[in-house]
């Protein structure tokens, strides 16, 4: 079916075929892309807009010598399937199976690790620099886009680049789009000359009005032109950071990319290279809604993606109790870097359009933003996934947990999150919250207790995190009154002999049926911080056997906490802790990786009987 494709296994074959056979691999990878992502689901729309300039890097560029650096890397899959795993994307993002974001250990062609955004620049620098310290003329290539131009990283480093002399070629591919539409001052800046169309129209038409005119007349005009030059063609911002700009150009025209790359490949110093493409290219679906065919499960390709019924997730959740408290507190404020689909915000953000904010791929801004809102009497829910809340923990702890100041941070994809792999996995968030003072941190162990902890968490005078998994819960009754919930309290699920399981958020349920067999009494904890000190010291004292299980990382975590309160008390009794290893787990489904990590009913049994047996 893909004849000219199943040809290349490498980029040294696609660099010896014929430039004018470029078009037809484009559309056979493109083909290919909705063929197997349709099998295995992954990211569709971003990849299908990145095929031809991907081609293009590897025609142009020496790859693997020549680095390239992808950012966010959700855009890598044509880059994967010329570098040798074609055959291997029939297990993307299986156990075992590649990743679906680049990765160092996988290929040698993939630089460069990416999940989270704006780190190409500072990446590509980096190598850029090492390769002039040893005297090597290999190039380095920045791939960015997908809104990753609005993360405050790729400012930083493209300040440092622009005052070296490095080799470095930035590649901006403008699609405008992040996951969600980019927003935000620059965006607005680069869409005003999409492929160059609106200056180029002004150009000539003051070339008609003024070309009969006196001499000294069209002098000045064009002095006037140059001015306007400088206030709206995208080149003027980027080449005050010191980068020599060509664009925009067509991203989706081989013989542009190909001859622009080839030209830009001999130029010393910062290049920096303004490509405008379409996200979801060539498939009608995604083009038409590109934020929909970002991410997908399977779909057929002639149907495309179903309806998903209105399942009821935590994130569902989290998007209707929002709804439901801005309308009781008109100081609600939504906020969200880049992720209102992902997080729930979409029917909060056309209910309350002047309550919600999306502030761009900006994490660390997103906290601070919410900040001053709380210094003004305001009440600020961030959203905001556990993975990307490392990235301004900075700013949580300075600037909120410091002041005191109250702020929600509504935590999804807490634990591991399958297919997507450890870049996006939250396993480590009860660790790096409970160490810092004023935080409330909460894990609700159901979709109810998740509303409910969601109102204690608005209702509290400081700094709150709800955290809760990616997907749904074990099915708990709604209920759609609101209450708070007493502050750092748990309860008493089941009552046993001698062992006692203490569960965090998610785990209660494989720890309720664990339970059966081992005849164990089972608390759900509830909150991380303030810890129920009363509720452990009785289990303690009632037991020969604690059992902690939580979906976060051992170290560090609540079941650390536990045993810290056991060391306070005086208290000398065992503790099994039950957790994320200390190592990164690896993508695949996620019951299968939480079975491989002892947190389902079966491991959680074997570890506690090896305890008792030692």
């Amino acid at each position: 079916m893909y004849p000219l494709l199943e040809s290349i296994n490498d980029p040294t074959e696609l660099r010896v075929l014929d430039r004018k056979l470029l078009p037809l691999l484009a559309e056979e990878l493109r083909a290919f892309l909705v063929e197997s992502v349709s099998k295995t689901g992954g990211h569709l729309a971003s990849n299908l807009g990145a095929v031809e300039l991907t081609i293009a890097l590897h025609y142009v560029f020496n790859t693997p010598d020549d680095r390239l650096v992808w950012d966010v890397g959700h855009q890598t899959y044509p880059h994967k399937i010329l570098t040798g795993r074609r055959e291997a994307m029939a297990r993307l993002r299986t156990h075992g199976g590649i990743s679906g974001f680049p990765k160092r250990a996988e290929s040698d062609y993939d630089a460069f690790g990416a999940g989270h955004s704006s780190t190409s620049i500072s990446a590509a620098l980096g190598m850029a620099v090492a390769a002039q310290q040893a005297g090597s003329d290999r190039r380095a290539v920045a791939i960015i886009g997908d809104g990753a131009m609005t993360g405050g990283m790729a400012f930083e480093a493209l300040n440092n680049a622009g005052a070296m002399d490095a080799n470095l070629l930035v590649v901006l591919n403008d699609n405008d789009m992040a996951i969600s539409e980019n927003v935000g001052a620059l965006n607005n800046y680069l869409a005003k000359l999409m492929s160059g169309r609106f200056y180029a129209a002004m150009r000539k038409g003051s070339e008609k009005v003024l070309g009969g005119v006196a001499p000294p007349i069209w002098e000045l005009a064009k002095r006037a032109e140059e001015h306007m030059k400088g206030m709206v063609i995208p080149g003027t911002l980027f080449e005050e950071f010191g980068f020599n700009y060509i664009g925009p150009i067509d991203g989706h025209d081989l013989d542009v990319l190909i001859t622009t790359m080839n030209n830009l490949k001999h130029l010393k110093g910062p290049q920096l290279l303004h490509v405008a493409t379409q996200k979801g290219k060539g498939f009608k679906l995604a083009e038409d809604d590109p934020c929909r065919y970002h991410g997908v499960s399977k779909f057929d390709p002639e149907d495309g993606i179903g309806e998903d019924g209105g399942k009821l997730t935590y994130t569902k959740v989290f998007g209707d109790w929002l709804c439901d408290m801005a309308a009781k507190d008109e100081r609600l404020i939504g906020i969200t870097p880049a992720m209102c689909e992902g997080s729930g915000m979409v029917r909060f953000a056309e209910q309350f359009p002047q309550r919600y904010f999306d502030v761009g791929i900006a994490e660390q801004h997103a906290l601070t933003f919410a900040a001053g809102m709380a210094c003004e009497g305001l009440k600020p829910v961030v959203a905001i996934y556990s993975t990307f809340l490392q990235r301004a923990y900075d700013q949580l702890i300075h600037d909120i947990a410091l002041q005191g100041l109250p702020v929600v941070l509504a935590i999804d994809r807490a634990g591991l999150v399958g297919a997507d792999g450890p870049t996006h996995a939250g396993s480590f968030d009860l660790s790096y919250l409970r160490c810092i003072p004023n935080m409330v941190v909460m894990t609700p162990a159901d979709e109810n207790e998740c509303r409910q902890m969601l109102y204690t968490a608005f209702m509290h005078d400081g700094p709150t995190a709800v955290r809760y998994p990616r997907g749904g819960g074990s099915g708990g009754a709604m209920r759609e009154k609101m209450q708070a919930l007493p502050m750092g309290r748990g309860e008493i699920r089941r009552h046993g002999e001698e062992i006692a399981i203490l569960a965090f958020g998610s785990m209660l349920a494989p720890a309720l049926t664990a339970a059966e067999d081992l005849d164990a009494t089972v608390a759900n904890m509830r909150f991380v911080k303030p810890l129920d000190e009363e509720l452990v010291v009785q289990l303690a004292g009632a037991n020969s056997l604690l059992v902690t299980i939580e979906e976060n990382a051992v170290m560090g975590g609540a079941g650390s906490a536990v045993i810290e309160v056991l060391e306070r008390h005086g208290l000398n009794v065992p503790v099994l802790q039950l957790g994320l290893p200390d190592r990164f787990v690896e993508h695949g489904d996620h019951a299968l990786l939480l079975a491989s990590c002892g947190l389902d009913k079966d491991g959680i049994v074997r570890a506690v009987h090896a305890k008792l047996t030692k």
